[in-house]
């Protein structure tokens, strides 16, 4: 048998793509396992990768000619899934219109990947001409960085949410019927989802989506059988939502406690709920530069036009002058913390997202480790808050072949040089990401951020 280490560490992610051989099978010996399912971690674990799926766990004897890795003292987990993100909304500590580029998008896409995030679903405000052929791209493993799904452009109304430049930017359909012509042209492209935003964003839209909107949106999409996410806060959009066969809550509720009639529509309809704790939190966090920001780990998610926009003297007195929106945001986060931990001792359909990328507070990769961190300190334990990461965060997009480690799925890895079943703010300590069966980067100290 050939032995062989971790690659070099600083190594970039399209560099170790380029020249990592392709190894028929490769061992990864003396693991702690994270297998994703939320039970006790197996010590000293041998994982068998052939090609880009895990081919077994703990053989009785390794396969002859293998490659092995020796990862005594490191811990194995899956990686991380994002069921709620977005694409080419940011670029180097800007938003706008213009940024829905492949090259922007291969860049956040490897952002996202150095991070330990090997699928995320960028839910609306996609470009069909671009996102469309990148997809197809990063299904079969020839695209560099994290796999990605999403819902087209998705569903607002006129005059009301989402307040984007973005081009093209969502429909805006002002009758039921538009709103079933705008479902099928989507469905027509073959989008993964449809999404729709309903709320009005803590009153500053002047219009809310209707239910005649969404719940048309709704039924067309199912004539379809594709499923439909809804941008919410408050609560009684929320069971209105869910009463008219909405799958998936993109946010959590956070105006008020949830309460009993709420768990049962959940749990009645099977829908699928995503707090996005992060992105209340982000709103107003960087501008107090908590100890966090001074971290490699934060360092290397911020690109050099972000860092500026963070050291800013103008826009932290602005963010942190608002006292008004900064304890509306605590508040909300409070409440969503509660509501999430109240959903998951229910047993409610929990996945995991965070908004990322959605605009420029809302950092690729970064959030998802942030995100880990509040769902503990929501009362989580760091398993629960891993497996909502990992196996329930791929059952919410049915995918069957990623979000926990067993034979036959695929080697989509994280090897942390720390174990986050004990400290969830363990996953920071990357060492490796592998995606389909090989070591696409190191530590996010070798990944620099445009």
């Amino acid at each position: 048998m050939r032995l062989a280490s971790l690659l070099p560490l600083a190594l970039a992610a399209s560099f170790a793509c380029a020249q990592m051989p392709e190894a028929t099978t490769t061992v990864l010996q003396h693991a702690r396992l994270i297998d994703g399912n939320g039970g006790t971690p197996m010590a000293d674990a041998t994982l068998v990768l052939r090609g880009r799926n895990i081919a077994a766990i703990n053989p009785a004897k390794l396969p002859a000619g293998a490659t092995i890795v020796d990862l005594s003292g490191k811990t194995v987990m899956p990686s991380i899934i994002s069921d709620h993100s977005h694409l080419g909304q940011i670029q180097d500590g800007k938003g706008g219109a213009g940024l829905y580029t492949r090259e922007n998008l291969l860049n956040q896409l490897a952002q996202w990947q150095a991070y330990g995030v090997d699928t995320i679903v960028s839910l609306g405000l996609n470009d069909p001409t671009v996102f469309y052929p990148m997809r197809a791209e990063a299904h079969t493993g020839t695209l560099p960085g994290a796999d990605f799904f999403g819902a087209d452009r998705g569903i607002g109304v006129p005059n009301g949410a989402p307040p984007t430049p973005a081009q093209p930017g969502p429909y805006r359909p002002a009758t039921p019927e538009e709103a079933r012509a705008a479902v099928r042209e989507m469905v027509a492209r073959h989008t993964d989802l449809i999404k729709v935003w309903v709320d009005d964003f803590h009153g500053t839209m002047p219009t809310k989506m209707s239910p005649a909107i969404y719940g048309a949106v709704i039924d067309e999409a199912h004539r379809y059988n594709v499923r439909v996410a809804a941008h919410v806060f408050y609560q009684a959009d929320a069971k209105q939502l869910v009463r008219d066969g909405i799958d998936i809550l993109a946010h959590g509720v956070r105006d008020t406690p949830v309460d009993d009639e709420f768990i049962a529509l959940l749990k009645q309809h099977g829908t699928w709920y995503i707090a996005t704790l992060d992105l209340d939190e982000a709103t107003y966090l960087w501008a107090q530069h908590p100890a966090i920001m001074d971290t490699p780990f934060f360092q290397h998610a911020v690109s050099p036009g972000l860092a500026a926009h963070f050291t800013d003297p103008a826009w932290r007195d602005k963010v942190n002058g608002n006292t008004q929106t900064v304890e509306q945001s605590k508040a909300a986060l409070a409440q969503n913390k509660a509501n999430l931990k109240r959903l998951v001792d229910a047993g409610v359909n929990v996945g995991f997202g965070t908004d990322s990328g959605a605009n420029t507070e809302r950092i690729p990769g970064f959030a998802e480790h942030r995100e880990l961190h509040l769902s503990v300190e929501a009362g989580l334990s760091p398993m629960q808050a891993i497996t909502l990461a990992t196996k329930n965060a791929a059952a919410e997009m049915k995918l069957t072949d990623r979000g926990i480690i067993a034979p036959g799925k695929r080697a989509d890895l994280l090897v942390l040089d720390a174990d986050p079943s004990q400290d969830i703010d363990n996953t920071q300590t990357i060492r490796a990401v592998w995606h389909n069966g090989k070591q696409v980067s190191g530590p996010v100290t070798s990944f620099e951020p445009r």
